[in-house]
């Protein structure tokens, strides 16, 4: 009785240090990008990655994968929330959150939107696909050491990294 008393206050202290992490202070901080489009809103939850001098979009996928999917971001994969039903390039996205994917290409990106919110990319199946586009990339203005989601007033929505850019629209 002793030792299963001391075993569950053990797990009880674990479970309480483990929630109150502070992700502020993690390589990848978190992030968010928020804007009101009209009458709808856009959020999106990141994890903030860095350059750290590496080659990010790498075909071996040590950091983000070139041709393969990404959790765009760090740590926790990246959720979208949309507070009412949307176009996303078009395509018709209803009101919700959504697990925020993408595809890195050379020149063009797939975004996708996913069903599936679940840790990394690790479980990500594309049978829980919602939508899928594909966008082009551009050099970024500037160099940005952390990876960066902007949404305009006008729901253009640009993520930035390294010297690479890539916008999608939202409406």
């Amino acid at each position: 009785m002793k030792k299963l008393l001391i075993f569950t206050t053990l797990l009880l202290i674990a479970q309480i240090m483990y929630a109150q992490e502070d992700k502020s202070k993690r390589p990848s901080p978190p992030a968010q990008a928020k804007q009101t489009v009209g009458s709808k809103t856009i959020t999106i939850d990141y994890s903030q990655p860095s350059v750290k001098g590496r080659s990010v979009w790498d075909p071996a996928g040590k950091v983000a994968p070139i041709g393969k999917v990404w959790r765009t971001g760090a740590n926790e994969t990246t959720t979208i929330e949309f507070s009412d039903d949307v176009k996303l390039e078009g395509k018709s996205v209803p009101k919700g959150k959504y697990a925020l994917f993408t595809i890195p290409g050379e020149k063009d990106w797939t975004v996708i939107i996913n069903k599936g919110i679940k840790w990394g990319a690790f479980t990500y199946k594309e049978e829980e696909d919602v939508v899928r586009v594909t966008v082009p990339s551009k050099k970024a203005k500037s160099f940005q050491e952390k990876f960066k989601i902007d949404i305009s007033k006008k729901g253009d929505v640009a993520m930035v990294w390294a010297d690479t850019e890539v916008d999608f629209n939202v409406k």
